[in-house]
């Protein structure tokens, strides 16, 4: 069989894709990353303290957990009714907790609002170490040890803070450190509507 023979058997050449279907299969891939930028970008530039929760305006959940290690008063949603509270979630392995610590205590020593502490995920030798060190400015904390209970507040991480009505409703929920301009702009003026309720 001659060369000539076996082009011509071997068939048509094979036919280019149109040059439309190339420029697509380009822009694909393209405008994925476009949307995916313009996504990401539109997340950082939100405050991730104002996440809404599902729970504001609800009662707070049915829980009872024992004290911290030291201490002699646990947490219950039996107990965050009567008065308007802070429920602050915590741990000594979290660093925005260190930064906002200062701020609690400040609040403690002002006596602007009880503030009750849920302990999340700690080894209860930490928990103890961290309060006896720092200084407590709970009026009340719990051992969370396992994380159910945070996870019944809808919580997405340490730092959080919430604001309970007199009712034992959730009213606010904070989001990272407690600063003092948190302090002054949201909380303060929050405490006091709903305390003159």
């Amino acid at each position: 069989m001659s060369v000539e023979q076996t082009i011509t058997t071997s068939g048509p050449p094979a036919e280019h894709p149109p040059l439309r279907s190339r420029r697509f299969a380009y822009l694909v891939p393209l405008a994925a990353f476009m949307a995916l930028a313009i996504i990401l970008a539109w997340g950082m530039s939100r405050d991730p303290g104002a996440i809404p929760s599902a729970l504001i305006g609800k009662a707070v959940p049915q829980f009872s957990l024992p004290p911290v290690k030291g201490r002699t008063l646990g947490l219950s949603s039996n107990d965050l009714s009567g008065d308007v509270s802070l429920v602050n979630v915590f741990a000594s392995w979290c660093v925005a907790c260190r930064e906002e610590h200062p701020v609690l205590m400040q609040m403690k020593s002002d006596g602007i609002v009880p503030i009750h502490g849920l302990n999340y995920k700690d080894q209860p030798d930490n928990a103890a170490r961290w309060l006896n060190s720092m200084g407590d400015p709970y009026t009340r904390t719990g051992a969370d040890i396992n994380g159910r209970v945070a996870i019944d507040w809808g919580v997405y991480g340490v730092p959080e803070t919430f604001v309970i009505t007199k009712d034992g409703r959730i009213a606010y929920k904070h989001i990272g450190a407690v600063t003092p301009k948190v302090v002054d702009e949201t909380l303060l003026p929050l405490i006091r509507r709903l305390r003159e309720q």
